[in-house]
């Protein structure tokens, strides 16, 4: 599966917000949540979370791993989470049905691309 993860930067800048009135989100296209004690996460582009009024402390660059992979896969997350934490690269991951979803600071998306491919390459 690391041969053939082929990481693809998604345009824009993301965040991650915490509401505790999901009302607040009426209109807004969501890309991802998870519900916590402490309230509702969401993944927004930045956009709208400002439009919002939204308070987010980090803007990440969105990766997918266009791989499919299985949501019973053994090993793929902790091979390019120990390559990007080498690289001094934070990421928070979100497996979604089909593909994982990277979402790194930033200013790290390129970087964090490189650092993908090179592991790509070298599982060959």
């Amino acid at each position: 599966m690391l041969r053939s993860m082929s990481p693809q930067l998604n345009a824009g800048d993301y965040v991650f917000c915490s509401v505790n009135d999901e009302n607040l989100l009426a209109g807004v296209q969501v890309l991802g949540s998870f519900r916590e004690r402490e309230g509702l996460t969401v993944i927004l582009q930045r956009q709208q979370a400002e439009r919002l009024g939204l308070p987010f402390d980090y803007i990440a660059a969105w990766i997918t791993l266009t791989v499919h992979s299985a949501l019973s896969a053994v090993g793929l997350t902790a091979a390019f989470a120990t390559a990007l934490a080498m690289a001094g690269i934070s990421c928070n991951v979100i497996a979604g049905y089909y593909h994982d979803h990277l979402f790194v600071a930033q200013a790290d998306g390129e970087r964090a691309i490189d650092v993908l491919r090179q592991l790509a390459a070298d599982a060959e």
